[in-house]
């Protein structure tokens, strides 16, 4: 291992921890790696050959702190290789990912080490343990468990395989995505290709062109940040189309970076795993350890909005379809016209444009206004440090500060789009908040795909944009305010169908006139939003919503029937994407959101395989959470704020999801805030 390598695995005698990326060289991580690897394996195999009975101090709380090397590599490797990747980060991503898996595996695989929580999980109630310390003895046997720890030989020697293979098509899955969104530009040359693209989208696809070798001309990329605003206000219906299908086919096109075959094998294994550990399909494991516990439970709640979603969605087409011909434009909409005349539509039932909205909304306004919405609900205050060593100059560093004025943590904000990054937008960790080994203070970090303005200009944002910003740092918040002594159930670490509560519930405050009326200002003239334009804007706000809803749930749906599916030998993800849609009456003018070739959430590793339908879960609790302030009078009520702070931000997952709900709000949620949030009902 080189000199290099070994500033991986050190402890960082950096500012806050923060890692030295500086020093770190992508070809360093293999080596770094092994060596975690080694000394992980070492802890944990003391950890099982002890002699001594098994207590919660020798076996849980050691197995929390067996992995520090670890998962150190791990953090940085995985941010990095989301966030500024390249070729060699990327073979070492194919060549760790089965290593990964294989070590994880002969982990949770091991008899001995399995033996001994399996004893402590039968005595619990004589072990004078702490809330904390039971639920994470509770998760630790049902992590085990669900691993395969209870299995004969020759199913765990099975399980391993499949969790090898696994971890390799994800890591392709998601690299064949990437490949198709780098190499893909639209390039624009003459006045006919921009007509009816506003100054904010000019000036951005020049710069996009300028960062992919073309000089002097315009780029549309697939950045959703690129390629929304150029469908939604392009004239040009023959390179909308182009655009579009460029966009729905990532993952799609013909040649190596065709995901179909992935996809396939994917779900058998997947499958085959599932019944290996008893269960029906793969829905029907991974629902048994979330909220939603069932398939039923989550077919009921898709199936009870999914009808208003579509009549809504009907409704809307109707009215798309009416602006076209009032045009004069003798079309039939398709998928790449929605947004384009839904943008007319738009302005002329609620007087809006978005060229007329976007200068209000500064991302530098945007970050000021999601932190000002944390220190109006709790106290925190936050801090830009300068001159950080960052792995990418785009990156911005700030100290956050609680309630109390004391260091609670590190926020980078990552919010520019470039080619050596995968799409979308998400928070994730350098380290976590734990206080096993001290007072270990969390390094969060958001990153974002939206459009970079040209050199010293603001970079102005859509309103969706803006929400964007605001539930990543929900995400954010649910990270750095965590309060729990044990790393497993520390920040984001909660339920699947839980963890987007935080997220989307934080968004609401962007939509508040105190937030608005403060920060949405001009970037010429500093004047803030008008009233009468806030009025409309607000007033649109659920505009649009069947088509949101019925893009987002046509996709919790396959992925849903996907992973309930058992006749798999001869599946063809395409076909099968096609049948599940058209017994759902999907919409000829709308595509799902993310189809089955690019659906990182699912195919990337499984965090929301059988699970995309956790937005919308979480998103019947936020309704409902947000209605606790709004039954105060204030959206920013201290006594509701607290009960939020303690019970959902700052647990993470040290309580059952429904009891943390529960003892925040006081009943579980219902569905209707959620259909009156969306304008689905009157």
């Amino acid at each position: 291992m080189s000199e290099t390598a070994k500033v991986l695995l050190q402890d960082w005698k950096t500012p806050f921890g923060l890692p030295p990326f500086a020093q770190i060289k992508p070809e360093d991580f293999e080596g770094a790696f092994e060596e975690a690897f080694k000394a992980g394996e070492n802890n944990i195999t003391r950890i099982a050959q002890n002699p001594e009975e098994p207590t919660f101090k020798n076996t849980i709380a050691a197995l929390e702190l067996a992995e520090d090397a670890l998962e150190q590599v791990a953090n940085v490797f995985f941010n990095l290789s989301s966030a500024d990747t390249n070729e060699t980060l990327q073979q070492v991503e194919r060549n760790v990912s089965p290593k990964l898996a294989a070590y994880s595996t002969k982990k949770y695989l091991n008899p001995a080490l399995f033996k001994r929580i399996e004893t402590l999980m039968a005595k619990k109630d004589t072990l004078d343990l702490t809330f904390e310390q039971d639920r994470v003895l509770e998760r630790y046997y049902a992590i085990f468990h669900r691993a395969g720890a209870g299995l004969n030989t020759s199913g765990k020697t099975r399980i391993a395989e499949i969790n090898e293979r696994l971890a390799t098509l994800g890591t392709s899955f998601a690299q064949n995505v990437l490949a198709d969104e780098a190499s893909y530009k639209l390039v624009l040359e003459n006045e006919s290709d921009l007509e009816g693209l506003p100054e904010f989208l000019v000036k951005a696809a020049s710069a996009a062109a300028e960062e992919r070798g073309e000089p002097g001309k315009y780029a549309i990329t697939l950045s959703r940040s690129s390629i929304e605003p150029f469908l939604q206000f392009s004239k040009r219906r023959d390179l909308r189309e182009e655009a579009f299908n460029a966009w729905a086919s990532r993952g799609d096109n013909p040649g190596k970076t065709n995901n179909s075959v992935i996809v396939r094998e994917t779900v058998q294994l997947r499958n085959e795993k599932a019944k290996l550990l008893g269960f029906e399909n793969f829905a029907a494991f991974k629902l048994d350890d979330v909220m939603a516990k069932n398939t039923n439970a989550v077919d009921d709640l898709l199936s009870n909005v999914w009808g208003p979603a579509k009549a809504r969605a009907l409704e809307e087409a109707a009215d798309l379809q009416d602006m076209a011909q009032s045009e004069g434009d003798n079309i039939e909409i398709a998928p790449w016209d929605w947004r384009y005349y839904s943008e007319k539509v738009r302005s002329a039932k609620h007087d809006l444009d978005e060229a007329e909205i976007k200068p209000y909304f500064q991302l530098d306004q945007m970050i000021e206004a999601a932190f000002y919405t944390a220190t109006r609900l709790f106290g925190l205050s936050f801090k830009e440090l300068k001159g950080q060593d960052v792995y990418h100059p785009d990156v911005r560093v700030f100290e956050v500060f609680d309630k109390n004025g004391d260091h609670l943590g590190i926020f980078i904000g990552d919010y520019f789009a470039r080619a050596s990054k995968r799409s979308g937008a998400w928070m994730s960790a350098f380290r976590s908040q734990q206080k096993l080994k001290g007072d270990v203070r969390p390094i969060i970090v958001n990153v974002m795909n939206f459009s970079k303005a040209p050199e010293s200009e603001p970079t102005l944002l859509t309103f969706d944009d803006a929400r964007t910003l605001f539930h990543e740092f929900g995400h954010g918040l649910h990270g750095l305010m965590s309060n729990v002594t044990h790393p497993l159930v520390s920040g984001t670490s909660v339920a699947r169908d839980f963890v987007e509560l935080p997220s989307q519930l934080f968004e609401h405050w962007l939509d508040q006139p105190e937030i608005l009326k403060k920060y949405a200002c001009h970037y010429q003239s500093g004047e803030v939003i008008p009233e009468e334009l806030l009025e409309r804007l607000l007033a649109a706000a659920n505009f649009n919503q069947g088509f949101a809803t019925v893009e987002y749930l046509a996709t919790a749906l396959v992925d849903m029937a996907i992973h309930k599916e058992d006749k798999l030998d001869d599946l063809d993800p395409a076909q099968m994407e096609k049948k599940i849609l058209n017994d759902i009456g999907m919409p000829k003018e709308i595509i799902m959101r993310h189809r089955i070739p690019h659906l990182l959430h699912a195919f990337a590793g499984d965090g929301y395989s059988a699970g995309y339908y956790s937005y919308l879960w979480s998103e019947v609790m936020d309704a409902d959470a947000f209605e606790a302030f709004e039954e105060t009078g204030d959206a920013f009520d201290a006594d509701t704020a607290a009960k939020l702070e303690k019970f959902i931000y700052a647990a993470g997952g040290s309580q059952d999801p429904a009891k943390a709900y529960m003892d925040f709000r006081g009943k579980l949620p219902s569905i209707e805030p959620l259909l009156k949030g969306r304008g689905l009902v009157n």
